[in-house]
């Protein structure tokens, strides 16, 4: 994989841990990483090992978001409750979120290697289950066994790349990877419907089998990673038992609430109020444990002690908080307010979603090529800020040519943000806590998204309700509190009204509820921006040292591995 001439073994014997990097304010570069940088050539197992990462990313992806559209017909088909379908529906996301810095953290004990089929081996079962579901017990479990797999292969991706790549170059890659769950995120809806109306809801689930697959033999063929030299006992000695278990349940506590939170209960109520203290309570008896007790924390305090990082994390958390408030209530707009089918919706989406891929590629060749990568984040968040404040703009008579540019904007700019943001957190972290850090801008991303639902629903709530209050239709006042729980189980109730007046009125209220939720994630980018402010500039001609590189095969020849 590796040029040995360069000097960059990707089978380096152990890890050697470096003082942290400083902020480069020099524009001249080193002489020999800059050759370092042109000689590296990624070898044939390195090219089939990233290509794994890849299918894992668009299976994860895919299956993560191609069951919405369907539990309409899924409910109907297992006799289930609304309550059911919402958890069938946000299951797998929350599992995902709260392991991924287990798996991550994990990794560093056991290997990547050890905990990638682990993590594939969840999804699998969890494939199984849901595929074979006779009632939602079952498809409930297997949902969420299916989360804790995805959430490991999603954060192991990312962290594996830092182990093939020299941080100059993996720009390139981290958009790649991008790309593959860009295209996952859109087509799964699409891929969802249509399975669940023209054959069956069970292929949204059979499809994962020959990526399953092709992940499986790829793995055991390619991704031979080298080993840690520790004994197994030593290794359980590493764990976190203690930082694992009150991460764990305190963080299960603070976002379960987040999601029923004004949908299955009020927001005032004690089933959402009382976990959600719970769970802040608790992370930040976890915080204190991790800072004080903990021998080898799960978490290592020391990651956010670095002010890039810290800043770095924080625009992860709000750039996945904005992007996903963008991927879920856009296409309600396109359902509800134009009329269009749940696939027509994913359609109308792709100006904002299929910008995020090439922007983020983009990026990742530039930064490789001339070093620097402040510009794109701020770039980023500057385009994202203006493209949410133009989102602000639509209403129910925006045409398609006008809400295709609108939703350009915000596309380019949070797919600018993608690679930057990486290359932030990995250019200010040291080789010991480098494969935690990526572990946690994965985290912080998929943090964002649960709470963005949550901030847009509590939005579009109050605004809707307000809306309808004060309509001049008797009728839509008197069912105010009804229809401004939910911006998802709204659309039904207006495409089954006949065209009119009153049709025209919730369409409208829908339309500046969903504008307020844009207003809000505006200035939520704006906020960012402005602590972005804080990043420093890293050097990124960094040598790539790591114990988890591609083993090298005597039998290959050549200088490459």
């Amino acid at each position: 994989m590796v040029n040995q001439k360069a000097g960059v073994l990707a089978d380096a014997e152990a890890s050697q841990t470096i003082s942290p990097p400083r902020p480069s304010e020099s524009k001249s570069e080193t002489l020999d990483l800059e050759n370092e940088k042109d000689e590296f050539v990624l070898g044939r197992r390195g090219i089939m090992a990233f290509f794994t990462l890849s299918v894992l990313t668009l299976m994860v992806a895919l299956d993560g978001t191609s069951i919405s559209v369907a539990l309409p017909i899924i409910t109907r088909e297992l006799k289930g409750t609304a309550i059911e379908a919402f958890w069938s529906g946000t299951s797998f996301l929350l599992a995902s979120t709260v392991f991924q810095p287990n798996f991550a953290s994990l990794s560093s004990i056991f290997g990547r290697r050890p905990l990638v089929l682990v993590a594939l081996t969840f999804f699998f079962v969890g494939t199984v289950v849901c595929s074979v579901s006779k009632d939602f017990t079952y498809l409930l479990v297997g949902r969420t066994v299916q989360g804790v797999g995805g959430g490991g292969l999603i954060a192991l991706s990312e962290v594996i790349v830092t182990d093939l790549v020299p941080l100059r170059l993996r720009g390139q890659y981290f958009g790649i990877l991008s790309a593959m769950w860009s295209v996952g995120s859109v087509t799964g809806p699409i891929l969802g419907g249509g399975f669940s109306q023209d054959v069956t809801w069970r292929w949204i689930f059979y499809i994962n089998f020959p990526f399953i697959g092709v992940g499986l033999v790829t793995i055991l063929l390619f991704l031979k990673l080298n080993i840690i030299p520790t004994s197994l006992a030593e290794k359980l000695r590493q764990i976190d038992y203690i930082g694992t278990i009150i991460f764990v349940g305190s963080l299960s506590s603070f976002l379960i609430p987040l999601s029923w939170g004004g949908i299955l209960y009020n927001w005032d109520s004690w089933r959402t109020l009382v976990p959600l203290m719970i769970g802040v309570v608790g992370l930040a008896i976890f915080a204190f444990y991790e800072y004080r007790f903990a021998k080898d924390p799960i978490i290592p305090p020391r990651i956010f002690q670095n002010r890039t990082a810290s800043v770095s994390f924080a625009g992860s958390f709000l750039q996945g908080l904005v992007l996903w408030c963008l991927l879920y209530y856009q296409p309600l707009y396109y359902e509800a307010v134009k009329g269009y089918t749940p696939i027509m919706a994913g359609v109308a989406l792709f100006p904002a979603t299929f910008t995020v891929a090439p922007s983020a590629a983009v990026v990742g060749i530039l930064v490789t090529k001339f070093g620097h990568y402040r510009w794109a984040i701020w770039l980023g968040w500057i385009l994202s800020t203006f493209g949410l404040g133009l989102l602000c703009y639509m209403d129910v008579d925006t045409s398609i040519p006008a809400f295709i540019f609108i939703n350009i904007v915000p596309g380019i700019g949070l797919g600018l943000l993608f690679p930057s943001i990486g290359f932030a957190i990995q250019a200010s972290a040291t080789n010991d806590t480098l494969a935690i850090a990526v572990g946690m801008f994965s985290f912080f991303r998929a943090m964002g998204q649960a709470v963005g639902v949550a901030i847009g629903g509590v939005v579009f709530q109050n605004r809707m309700f307000a809306n309808l209050v004060s309509s001049a239709i008797p009728d839509l006042a008197a069912r105010a509190s009804e229809y401004s729980q939910d911006a998802a189980g709204l659309v039904e109730v207006i495409k089954a009204m006949p065209e009119g007046a009153e049709k025209l009125a919730l369409q409208t209220a829908y339309t500046d509820s969903l504008r307020i939720v844009y207003a809000v994630c505006c200035g939520v980018c704006g906020v960012a921006l402005v602590l972005s402010a804080g990043t420093q500039s890293y050097d990124l001609n960094r040598a790539l040292e790591s114990s988890q590189g591609l083993r090298r095969e005597r039998n290959e020849g050549g200088d490459k591995v």
